[in-house]
């Protein structure tokens, strides 16, 4: 154990706080701390220094074992990326009657396509060459390969990684426990390329309960050269996890399986000591990472818990942000949410129509969240929200489009025009989810499709938009980029009402009970 060196390197992705690699190596150090350990963040290197610069830190900290984190894969960006704007370039390929601005939309996909198997191929080719010069120097070593983007598509990424990587589906504190300790990691969501397969529905799994405690920061800044890059502007925000899980069944969330349904809470005392060694560095803004900061009504004491407890700590000044559960607030809890500095939450009701939301399997009541706005409306909040709408997911009518319109200007009304910002999304159909079940069973796709296939052919049936609504929405979303593209969300809102109009609000908050037909029994 003591010869054993662990290089995190987090490969290439948009300058977020790494919180994943942070907390594994923090685990990693309080259960061995005579292991070596050194964070690697590429996302703080420029792209031409990408290779470079992982020689240079592996022939420096000859690692015994890389620990790859591979954060994204995202097909079907809503906004800028590869390229540009991916949905815009898609829709213009599949949707414009101008063949000029099919002909740009086909050159734009193609630049995103592109970009895309580059950074496949990029990325794969790092993992490869960083294990290639480990072996330089310990010819024992070994890699191991997690994150989201793995955790998603663990099945297809497993064919074009060295033989011997371990792939990763969700947490990885357990199984890098076990792969120190050479103990068998077969009951681990795991599975070793060229030796072991993955089993049926391995990420459905159970993740395994850990106790978590505050990150020791003193200790991260020693193995994380790069930390201080995260410090330098005030505008990031650092990333804190609260808890683990989620309960819910939305139908097209992997969140809810890669972390499992079980909410696994963090001591709320040892958040506050990990905000606190952050807060005394100079961070003064903080994003709870978990997949709900509210995910369910039991859960609202631990976060009154929580926010009561940063109160009582003295930081007064800082703000922070997180993915909210609109219909889990109550009024003590939207006064602490003000106090505490809250400046920005998303919602993502993905419907104002309640029949939607209900066939969606979203488990939320739209009432309750018009109200718990309005408390925290009530509580002093005046700052942005961001209401996440992907429309025409299941069973999308004109007369439920005109209710999500009704919505969004109640939501308006409540914080105001300029403080509602509606995000227009168009769902990728990911693996796993029981949007992918729906779409098997409705012949959408077949059983061994490639989900991360990015010809024309597979994206127009992954970037979910089917007939008959498909190409209305196609021709309003590109109504809207071309009269408004720098709000483009409000402008897709306003052409919807322009073209359908309105629905009364009662309307959308109403969604009868459906009842099957009993079937008579015959003789």
């Amino acid at each position: 154990m003591t010869e054993t060196r662990i290089l995190y390197v987090r490969l290439p992705c948009n300058p977020i706080f790494p919180i994943g690699v942070v907390y594994l190596a923090d685990h990693i150090h309080k259960l061995f701390p005579e292991v070596g350990q050194r964070i690697f963040d590429l996302g703080t290197v420029p792209p031409l220094d990408f290779a470079s610069a992982l020689d240079a830190c592996v022939d420096e900290f000859k690692p015994t074992l890389l620990v790859f984190s591979w954060r994204d894969i995202q097909i079907y960006a809503p906004v800028g990326g590869r390229g540009g704007n991916p949905l815009q370039h898609a829709f213009e390929f599949y949707y414009a009657p101008n063949p000029l601005i099919r002909l740009r939309g086909a050159m734009g996909g193609l630049r995103v396509t592109t970009a895309y198997y580059t950074e496949l191929w990029r990325n794969l080719g790092l993992i490869k060459r960083g294990l290639k010069r480990a072996k330089k120097y310990n010819p024992e070593a070994r890699t191991v390969v997690g994150g989201g983007a793995v955790s998603v598509f663990y099945e297809q990424l497993g064919k074009s990684l060295p033989s011997g990587t371990i792939v990763s589906v969700g947490e990885g504190e357990a199984l890098l426990e076990k792969v120190l300790r050479g103990q068998d990691l077969t009951n681990e969501r795991c599975y070793i390329v060229g030796e072991t397969s993955p089993r049926d529905r391995m990420i459905h799994e159970l993740p395994t309960n850990i106790e978590k405690t505050a990150c020791n920061y003193d200790y991260i800044e020693t193995i994380w050269p790069q930390f201080s890059y995260y410090l330098q502007e005030e505008d990031f925000y650092i990333g804190v996890q609260t808890k683990r899980g989620c309960p819910h069944n939305c139908c097209y969330c992997i969140y809810t399986v890669i972390e499992g349904k079980q909410v696994r809470i963090n001591p709320a005392e040892e958040v506050v000591a990990e905000i606190r060694q952050l807060y005394d560095r100079g961070v003064r803004n903080f994003w709870f990472t978990d997949a709900q900061f509210i995910p369910a009504r039991k859960f609202i004491d631990d976060a009154v818990e929580l926010l009561q407890k940063i109160l009582d700590a003295g930081m007064e000044d800082i703000h922070w942000a997180a993915y909210i559960r609109a219909d889990n607030l109550t009024p003590q809890l939207c006064d602490l949410m003000v106090k505490t500095g809250m400046n920005y939450f998303e919602i993502g009701i993905t419907s104002g129509s309640q029949e939607l939301v209900r066939k969606m399997r979203m488990g939320y009541n739209l009432r309750t969240v018009l109200q718990n706005c309005r408390d925290l409306k009530a509580a002093g909040f005046n700052d942005l929200v961001s209401v996440n709408y992907s429309f025409n997911v299941i069973d999308e009518r004109p007369e439920t489009i005109r209710q999500t319109v009704a919505y969004h200007r109640e939501l308006e009304r409540i914080f105001g025009a300029d403080k509602v910002e509606p995000a227009i999304f168009f769902i990728g159909l990911q693996p796993h989810t029981h949007l992918e079940e729906y779409a098997f069973e409705n012949n959408i796709i077949k059983p061994g499709y490639d989900p991360m296939s990015l010809m024309p052919w597979t994206a127009k049936k992954l970037l979910w938009n089917p007939e008959p609504l498909g190409s209305f929405f196609g021709e309003v979303c590109l109504q809207a980029w071309r009269q408004n593209p720098n709000d483009f969300g409000r402008e897709v809102i306003r052409i919807l009402e322009e073209k359908l109009g309105c629905a009364d609000l009662e309307e959308a908050l109403t969604a009868s009970i459906e009842s099957k037909e009993k079937q008579l029994v015959t003789v």
